[in-house]
């Protein structure tokens, strides 16, 4: 049982650290390879922060999820 808590506070932790990476890292794209987008009301690399967000924090949650929840051969 504590075993589990502990797993899923992991994925969590993982889940937004992942998602602050990919957010600075979106940013710094979007400051290159994107500076006429336009999304949510913003221009330029301040629109391209939420994208980073997001996508940080699913690649984050479903990693970490299926690393500590995923089945295991012999389990």
């Amino acid at each position: 049982m504590i075993k589990t808590v502990l797993f899923a506070l992991a994925v969590i932790l993982i889940g937004f650290v992942s998602a602050v990476i990919g957010f600075i890292v979106v940013v710094n794209i979007g400051l290159i390879f994107a500076p006429e987008l336009v999304l949510f009301g913003k221009e330029g690399y301040e629109a391209t922060g939420p994208i980073g967000f997001i996508l940080g924090a699913l690649i984050g949650l479903i990693a970490s999820y299926t690393l500590f929840f995923g089945k295991r051969p012999g389990k």
